[in-house]
């Protein structure tokens, strides 16, 4: 199997997989964020087949669809890449950028990190923020059923990893509990260059809905 043979059937598995996901975790956003980490990619010094395979498998079973568990996406990764008969070496590669490069895991001890990592995590990272983020809030929130905003509701800052993934909060304070932290975590030139425009248009929205909250425009 060629490395676009293997692109091909890892995009074809993930579309059928996540046919019936949440707006926000679908085939649409493994799409944005395997685009992005190519762009990325193209700047770096990376292996380019382990980048495209851990953008495309890296929300194959979300933790938060899952009642948490984070063994299900790399279990998933793992079982379809050895039966497309992938290198053992990528394999742990790729299952392990699965296993460490969420936001979650960056509240606790990083036990892994590769130039490949980096570059996927800033494409996941990217798609979180900016108009793409704001829209993936609220679909999310709303899946959730979670409040809009709630001004009684504080932010929980500097939550511990099992804080936040227990956390229930608002779609408002979702912005400080996560969002606006992003553009200082990214690794890339690449990441930090277009994360702080989308970074200011997701202040400027916030800003605006405020306003809008207490009638003021």
């Amino acid at each position: 199997m060629t490395n676009q043979e293997l692109i091909d059937a890892t995009q074809a598995f993930v579309k059928h997989t996540l046919h019936e996901a949440e707006g926000g975790h679908d085939w649409w956003h493994i799409y944005r964020v395997w685009k992005m980490a190519g762009r990325i990619a193209d700047a770096e010094s990376v292996d380019r087949l382990v980048v495209e395979l851990a953008a495309l498998l890296h929300d194959i079973a979300d933790p938060k669809f899952y009642d948490g568990d984070e063994s299900v996406g790399p279990r998933m990764a793992r079982a379809f890449l050895q039966e497309q008969e992938v290198d053992p070496f990528i394999i742990d590669h790729v299952v392990n950028i699965i296993k460490h490069m969420s936001f979650k895991n960056s509240l606790e001890e990083q036990r892994f990190s590769s130039n490949e990592m980096e570059v996927v995590q800033d494409a996941d990272r990217l798609d979180a923020i900016g108009a793409i983020g704001i829209a993936r809030v609220f679909s999310f929130g709303g899946h959730k059923g979670n409040p809009i905003h709630d001004p009684t509701q504080k932010p929980k800052l500097n939550m511990t990893k099992e804080e936040y993934k227990k956390s229930q909060g608002t779609s408002i304070n979702h912005f400080y509990e996560k969002l606006f932290l992003l553009k200082d975590m990214m690794n890339t030139a690449t990441g930090k260059a277009m994360a702080q425009a989308r970074h200011d248009f997701m202040q400027d929205y916030v800003d605006q809905f405020y306003q809008e909250f207490e009638g003021l425009r």
